[in-house]
């Protein structure tokens, strides 16, 4: 089920389950885990590319280890806000793993979040080979601990 809405999304995130985080990039799919409280998101993997059906099965192997809930894509809008070629391709990439499973998935606006990870790798000394190697999957963890941080908002503003 895909979650246009992020309220929608937050909403049909079943309690007590982990949240999978996907930054998606042409060559690599960088994926990070919420923990079960839905409080820190963890980088974990960063998928190589080959064809769709692979890195479906790859990743549903993750949704089926972890036990998750729902599945988070960052959407790379453009700065404008406006949705490109590439939102387009998130999109649809969705929609084909939305006939994989029958999970919530949804979407976070991941303007700067690679930029983010990298400054963070580059604050925490790291060598330009593993930044290479880790950045997707880091910038996977922003995304998603963005659309935590927002979650956990949400619930908060509906207890009052």
């Amino acid at each position: 089920m895909i979650c246009d809405d992020f309220n929608d999304f937050a909403a049909a995130c079943p309690p007590m389950r982990a949240l999978l985080g996907l930054d998606l990039g042409e060559k690599t799919i960088g994926v990070a885990l919420s923990d079960r409280l839905g409080a820190t998101a963890t980088p974990i993997e960063t998928v190589k590319r080959r064809k769709f059906t692979l890195d479906a099965e790859r990743l549903l192997q993750i949704v089926s280890d972890r036990e998750v809930g729902a599945i988070l894509l960052g959407l790379p809008r453009n700065m404008d806000g406006s949705e490109g070629a590439r939102c387009q391709s998130t999109r649809a990439f969705a929609r084909n793993l939305s006939q994989l499973t029958d999970l919530p998935i949804g979407f976070w606006d991941e303007r700067l979040s690679t930029v983010a990870a990298e400054r963070a790798l580059l604050e925490a000394d790291t060598t330009r080979k593993r930044r290479a190697e880790v950045i997707d999957h880091v910038a996977a963890s922003y995304i998603l601990q963005g659309a935590l941080d927002r979650m956990r908002h949400i619930k908060n503003e509906a207890a009052r």
